[in-house]
């Protein structure tokens, strides 16, 4: 298959599998405090950025936020969600090319986390005018240690588990074997 046929086929991919674990995940209820989830569709942007690179992240991230909200009825939400989804991303993809591997990629997914549930609360705040909702952000922030260290085990675990020419035989743009 021509390597772009298969970027395209696997991002696809990601995006749906993303989606549907997006979808299942807003069945249950927010973790400690209201807005709060883990976050595990994120396994599969950061597995794309991993593999491909931060296109496919992208895509991967645009994807799963706007179908996800327009399956799950939270549309109104879609701005927070978006933005903060494409900033973590971006931030993913820095780190990612200019640090990695001198820091995992467990640390690159808590970082991210962080900076996302951060971002989301800066944000409502601005656009409702809602001060006191920067209350939330310590808490928002420290959920997020714990999904985001969830998530990059997970990609961790992909990466060291799957076959090699199953991952790197597509890789170009994202990490190399001998990474």
């Amino acid at each position: 298959m021509n390597a772009n046929v298969r970027r395209l086929v696997m991002s696809a991919f990601f995006a749906a599998l993303a989606l549907v674990v997006f979808v299942v995940e807003a069945q249950f209820p927010p973790l400690f405090i209201p807005g709060a989830k883990l976050g595990l569709s994120n396994i599969f942007s950061l597995f794309a950025l991993v593999l491909y690179g931060p296109g496919e992240a992208l895509a991967v991230v645009l994807v799963r936020t706007l179908l996800g909200s327009l399956i799950t009825g939270s549309v109104g939400s879609l701005v927070y969600s978006l933005t903060a989804g494409l900033i973590a991303v971006a931030a993913e993809a820095l780190l990612v090319k200019f640090v990695f591997p001198r820091i995992s990629i467990v640390a690159v997914s808590v970082t991210c986390a962080v900076l996302h549930n951060i971002v989301q609360c800066a944000l409502f705040v601005a656009v409702n005018g809602a001060p006191q909702m920067l209350a939330y952000m310590p808490y928002l922030a420290l959920i997020g240690v714990p999904s985001g260290a969830l998530v990059g085990l997970a990609v961790y675990l992909l990466i060291r588990h799957l076959p090699a020419r199953l991952l790197f035989g597509a890789a170009q743009g994202g990490i190399s074997e001998k990474d």
